[in-house]
């Protein structure tokens, strides 16, 4: 497995879709990878024309998802940071000890 293993297996699906996915600059742990399903782009009206998504427990599995499901986008991690790095300029960096779902 080229990608980290979930923290916990037993929450996937269960962080609310508000939280925001992705990797940043670094983060600490992956709670779950999610594969968003777009209508426009041809996948199944599933949320009333609303993106919509699927949580797996490892990379992997979400990226077979991705490849065999039209309207699908390619899988994004969901991570918790315990501390993070703000760019609020372009070049400069500022290290946020503060924890964050973040992306």
């Amino acid at each position: 497995m080229r990608y980290p293993a979930v923290l916990d297996p037993s929450k996937v699906g269960s962080y609310p879709a508000s939280a925001k996915a992705g990797g940043g600059y670094v983060w600490d742990e992956v709670l779950e990878y999610r594969v968003w399903c777009d209508p426009e782009r041809g996948a199944p009206d599933e949320a009333e024309g609303s993106d919509y998504y699927y949580a797996f427990q490892s990379y992997e599995e979400a990226e077979a998802f991705a490849q065999s499901n039209e309207g699908a986008e390619p899988p994004l991690a969901l991570v918790l940071q315990h501390e993070y790095i703000d760019e609020p300029e372009t070049g400069q960096y500022v290290v946020r000890p503060e924890q964050s779902t973040s992306s």
